[in-house]
């Protein structure tokens, strides 16, 4: 991997709550800046929701590397986006020890 394999362009998002003021609390997606990303597709599944089908596939996100208290540095709980395009991050891994790249476990629900 090099830094010509990163050929997309994603926003990095996290989740910020803020109070509802009925008890309860209302969340948004705060991005936190663009990252340029390779993007590969792993398996997939058919997952059955409340309402509707949904079309579950897995991916692997390589990132460049940060430092683990830089806000650009991915982590579980956050997501990519791509347009309409929604990447849920699952977790978080170095390639190699010591190495410049960071490789994201993520998932795609699409309502089928």
């Amino acid at each position: 991997m090099n830094a010509n394999d990163l050929n997309r362009q994603l926003l990095l998002q996290e989740p910020e709550r803020s109070p509802d003021g009925a008890g309860g609390f209302t969340e948004t997606w705060v991005t936190l800046g663009n990252l340029w990303a390779n993007i590969r597709a792993g398996s997939g599944r058919e997952a059955t929701g409340e309402a509707v089908s949904l079309s579950k596939t897995t991916f692997r996100i390589t990132v460049r590397a940060a430092p683990f208290s830089a806000p650009s540095r991915p982590k579980a709980g956050q997501r990519f986006r791509d347009g309409a395009r929604v990447f849920a991050i699952e977790a978080v891994a170095e390639r190699e020890p010591g190495e410049r790249f960071l490789t994201c476990y993520c998932i795609e629900e699409v309502a089928t």
